[in-house]
């Protein structure tokens, strides 16, 4: 079934590597992390099945918002119990947006944020350049900030955002107590606005073991992304009250996101809707047998870890000490070879020879056993090189 152990790392780069990965993960039978990807025929084949049963196919195509894309946008503010949601192209600016709103009526330019958090590390310095705002960070703690922190934390701000859950920090979430304890102290004790990164706020209700209006409403505005966990195309939405919804799509078109139209991502995202939110919860349960399978798997491996453990949404960080090289070259001959992909791809963080993968437990990896588990990572630690180990 696996391939026999090779001293060689030949085949990991090079020209044609993208298109290679994709005919590699596309074949193969059994996928651990992610989803299989499709071709653009597949996806166009895939979107027409999909809509079908999600919003009539015979009415006209939106025009600059109207049409699927209200749809979508009523769907969404009824999922998160506000009172109404405005779609965006992109969550960078969607973001923008609503920090750019609350800072205007605090009449102040300073925003909380977190140095892990999307707004400090995606978005390429946008709160200032586009918005001539200033971030503070209440902590640089891997975490949420804590009612200490934010307690003695001097500095006046408008709005502070949560990123639920903090990905580069490992997807990691507070405890519900945690997050209604912060959110009091911003909105009650600073007199501040929250606003929830919510890119990932779908699974996020299972930790939390409470509703999604449930957890909108420790908050003033939020983001939902409709292709990080939906599996749509592109696209985000921002929802809130309906007098900040209404100057958010005001400034959307400013920031040039009221396109003509949007009918594509808005029919995969309320496909993504329907297909996926009943699925979250069961992906969630098994991303903790997987990692406890993974943190098994590699405990022959010295520095090799699964973080947080358990995870706390369906994704997770796992941790070897390895080069992104080596291990992108063991994965794709893997699938390649056996037809088997663990992981995605691996990316150097911190110390040199010290890689990370973020594995995502979706649709694919429901029927991996821990004992399947164990025999692939045996054949993929097979193909790494014997100095390494």
């Amino acid at each position: 079934m696996y391939p026999n152990r090779s001293e060689s790392t030949e085949g990991g780069h090079g020209p044609g590597l993208q298109e290679r990965r994709f005919a590699a993960r596309r074949g193969c039978e059994r996928l651990l992390s992610g989803t299989r990807p499709r071709t653009l025929r597949e996806h166009l084949a895939a979107l027409a099945e999909d809509a079908e049963g999600v919003y009539d196919l015979d009415r006209r195509p939106d025009m600059y918002g109207d049409g699927v894309v209200g749809a979508l946008e009523q769907k969404v503010a009824g999922l998160l119990g506000t009172e109404d949601a405005a779609f965006f192209p992109t969550g960078t600016m969607a973001q923008q947006v609503a920090l750019r709103i609350h800072a205007e009526a605090a009449r102040l330019p300073t925003v909380a944020t977190h140095p892990l958090g999307h707004t400090e590390q995606h978005e390429r310095h946008a709160l200032t350049v586009l918005g001539g705002l200033r971030s503070v960070w209440p902590t640089v703690a891997p975490r949420l900030p804590t009612v200490a922190e934010l307690e003695a934390f001097d500095e006046p701000y408008a709005a502070m955002i949560v990123e639920l859950p903090l990905r580069e920090a490992g997807f990691v979430l507070p405890t519900w107590a945690e997050l209604e304890a912060v959110a009091a102290v911003v909105r009650e004790g600073h007199g501040a606005a929250l606003h929830l990164d919510g890119a990932r706020i779908w699974e996020s209700a299972v930790h939390f073991g409470r509703s999604l209006p449930e957890i909108t409403a420790t908050a003033d505005s939020v983001y939902v992304s409709f292709y990080k966990t939906l599996g749509g195309i592109s696209g985000a939405a921002l929802a809130g009250g309906s007098a900040f919804v209404r100057t958010a799509r005001a400034w959307r078109h400013r920031y040039g996101g009221q396109l003509f139209q949007q009918w594509p991502a808005a029919l995969a995202a309320l496909a993504g809707l329907d297909r996926e939110l009943p699925r979250l919860a069961g992906y969630v349960t098994h991303a903790k047998t997987v990692a406890a399978a993974l943190a098994e798997a590699f405990a022959v491996v010295p520095g090799a870890r699964v973080h947080p453990a358990p995870p706390h949404t369906h994704q997770f960080q796992l941790w070897l000490p390895y080069t992104p090289e080596e291990l992108d070259t063991a994965g794709l001959r893997l699938a390649e070879e056996a037809g088997t992909a663990l992981f995605g791809a691996w990316r150097e963080r911190e110390l040199p020879g010290l890689s990370m993968t973020e594995v995502t437990v979706a649709a694919d990896a429901l029927d991996w056993t821990e004992k399947e588990i164990a025999e692939a990572v045996d054949a993929f630690l097979a193909l790494l090189p014997r100095q390494s180990l």
